[in-house]
Formats: C-alpha cells, sequence, structure tokens
C-alpha cells in the first residue's frame, strides 16, 4: 500500500520568548496514491510545517506521518519537492539541472539523457535542454524544477507554492501544466497554496487549514481538477458551483483572520 497516513501528528515549537506555538495539533488524515491534494489557510495554521515533516526536514513532536508502509524520519528519494523559487542551479544547463539526481546516482548517460529528452518535452521545454538556466523566465525555471523532481520517479510530489511568483497567464499555464502531469503520471500530490481559485482548481481534495492550534478545518472533494484535465480553467472559474465554494471558503479564512487580529490587539 503507498497511501500516505498521518497519526496523531503533532508540532510544537518554543518561541525566543519563551511561548509554545502548537504549529499543528492531533493531524490525522489518509492520502491514497494518485490523489491531489491542495492545502489552504491563512499564515500560521501549518501548511509549510505539514510538508516540511512530510518532506523530512522535520521531525513531528509526536505522532507519525507514513509512507508505503513506512515511517518518515528524513529526506528520501520516493519524495519529491518543488519550491516556489525553483531552487535550481542557475549556472548548469537546464538538462544538468533536470538530471543533476540521476547523475549523482551514477545512471547510464545513455538512458538519463533519453529521460531528460522525455521530461523535457512532456513540461513544454523541448529543445532548451543546452540553454543556461539563468536565461530562462520564471515559469520556464518552474517547469525545469517539476521535471527535476519527476525524472527521479517519486511516488509523492510535494510543491510549496510553486507558482506563488509567477504572473497571471504564466499561472494559468502551469495549473494546466500541472493537471496534465498528475493525469499522466498518475502520482500522488500535495500543493501547498495562499490562492483560493488554485486550491479549488487543482485540488481532487482540498484541506481548509485553521491555526492556533494548526489543524484541518474543513475538508471538500472536488470535480474541478477532474474537468481542468478538458475544459479551460478560465471556463471552470465561471461554474456556479465553484464560485459558490470560492466564496465560502475566502469568508471562512477571512473569519479566521480577523480572530487572530484580535487575539494579537
Amino acid at each position: 500500500m503507498s497511501d500516505l497516513i498521518s497519526q496523531n501528528l503533532n508540532m510544537i515549537f518554543k518561541t525566543p520568548k519563551g511561548e509554545t506555538v502548537h504549529a499543528l495539533k492531533d493531524l490525522n488524515f489518509t492520502l491514497k496514491k494518485g490523489e491531489l491534494l491542495t492545502v489552504l489557510g491563512p499564515s500560521g495554521c501549518g501548511k509549510t510545517t505539514l510538508l516540511n515533516i512530510t518532506a523530512g526536514f522535520i521531525r513531528p513532536t509526536s505522532g507519525t506521518i507514513t509512507l508505503n508502509n513506512k515511517e518518515i524520519d528524513g529526506p528520501g528519494v520516493e519524495r519529491g519537492m518543488v519550491f516556489q523559487q525553483g531552487a535550481l542551479f542557475e549556472w548548469l544547463t537546464v538538462a544538468e539541472n533536470v538530471n543533476f539526481g540521476l547523475r549523482m546516482k551514477k545512471e547510464d548517460p545513455i538512458k538519463t539523457q533519453n529521460k531528460v529528452d522525455e521530461w523535457l518535452e512532456i513540461v513544454g521545454l523541448k529543445g532548451f535542454g543546452n540553454t543556461p538556466t539563468y536565461q530562462l523566465s520564471g515559469g520556464m525555471q518552474q517547469r525545469v524544477a517539476l521535471a527535476r523532481c519527476l525524472i527521479n520517479d517519486p511516488d509523492l510530489i510535494l510543491m510549496d507554492e510553486p507558482l506563488g511568483a509567477l504572473d497571471a497567464l504564466t499561472r494559468e499555464k502551469m495549473q494546466s501544466l500541472v493537471l496534465k502531469i498528475w493525469k499522466e503520471t498518475g502520482k500522488t500530490i500535495i500543493l501547498i497554496t495562499h490562492s483560493v481559485e488554485e486550491a479549488l482548481l487543482l485540488g481532487e481534495r482540498l484541506y481548509v487549514m485553521a491555526p492556533r492550534p494548526g489543524r484541518i478545518h474543513k475538508e471538500y472533494n472536488l470535480p474541478f481538477a477532474s474537468m481542468g484535465l478538458t475544459k479551460d480553467l478560465r471556463e471552470i472559474k465561471k461554474d456556479k458551483d465553484f464560485s459558490i465554494k470560492r466564496e465560502e471558503i475566502l469568508e471562512m479564512i477571512w473569519d479566521m483572520e480577523e480572530e487572530i487580529m484580535g487575539k494579537d490587539i
């Protein structure tokens, strides 16, 4: 079984002033193989903490999170990360960035080159393999980051605000690309975002998280990601149910932020 399972996950931090922050409290969920989960919520609700625990960058205070029936206790090749800024080696070419992991594993150079060509074509960068990465736009660099992650064939892809720094048009194109890759690879994906529209468009499942303590406030099972595989994303945004869900979640997050502001006064 290759499900991702969180059981009673807790993360507690101490501030420099000695205050206790319950970043995550009693988080329980199961993400099945091939599901696309988006996670949304106000600042301080534990979104990034959850992603960092799942990536193995930090250990929870208590509770467990498992993938493929193995407890996550550090980084592993079965999990791939895509960050907001790509975290690329800008002095390398596109191909050298994409094949970096395979070269570290000393895989066969011919097979590696074939994989690079395949993934560059999938992400829309065919012919850019020899281009220095620093010459690419932000959107093209995120395509490189996606290819670099996917070429290593992880079971789980973790995406931390991967489209947050892009302009509106590029972001829309990349949203379509994420859905295409999800459909064609069958990968399990967790995507963190601050955008309600993006969370609705890309999430087959959507968690709205609440802060203090960080927890899952509400879960949605949504049709829009599947719709986006065959329909224009702009048309989906005009869907009546999409608009209702968007306003419902916006109001929910607004109320959370108002409550936070009230506590801070």
